[in-house]
């Protein structure tokens, strides 16, 4: 069995991850969306509420064989505890490479696992801080952050 292991804070989770995820799920058995938390970086959404969400977002969405949990150690050492065969991580532009690159050659020499890149395609102009700036300057985030996310971020 192939399993996807997709990493990220997801504070909050975006159309953009959810793109990441759905492409995943078809490529996959299965998926788990790890919640990382860190513990010098505060949160804006708490992790359990965040997952709760990102869960209703995967009912919705018809996305069975996904599923979430919440992780403080190193991502690649929840994917292994999650007997994951990939890393995923999305891409939305040449800089997100770069960066991306950079980890998952440390990730692989750690664990042997191999990292899928999957883009972000026309979602890739967004992240989760822009949507929070635009929340905080009273614009509309509806293109940007599923109904289910949008309830818990206002």
């Amino acid at each position: 069995m192939e399993i996807g292991f997709y990493a990220g804070s997801f504070d909050p989770f975006t159309k953009g991850h959810l793109h990441v995820v759905a492409k995943s799920a078809q490529l996959f058995d299965k998926v788990i969306i790890g919640i990382g938390v860190h513990p010098d970086k505060k949160r804006r959404f708490d992790k359990d509420v965040m997952k709760e969400a990102i869960e209703k977002v995967l009912t919705q969405e018809n996305l069975n064989n996904v599923t979430v949990i919440s992780y403080d150690n190193l991502s690649v050492d929840a994917a292994i505890e999650n007997k994951a065969t990939f890393l995923v991580r999305g891409i939305r532009n040449g800089m997100d490479y770069e960066y991306e690159e950079n980890m998952a050659s440390i990730n692989e020499e750690l664990s042997g696992l191999d990292t899928v890149y999957i883009r972000a395609g026309n979602l890739g102009n967004i992240s989760s801080s822009m949507v929070m700036d635009l929340l905080r300057n009273g614009k509309d985030v509806s293109k940007y952050l599923p109904k289910e996310i949008i309830d818990i971020v206002k």
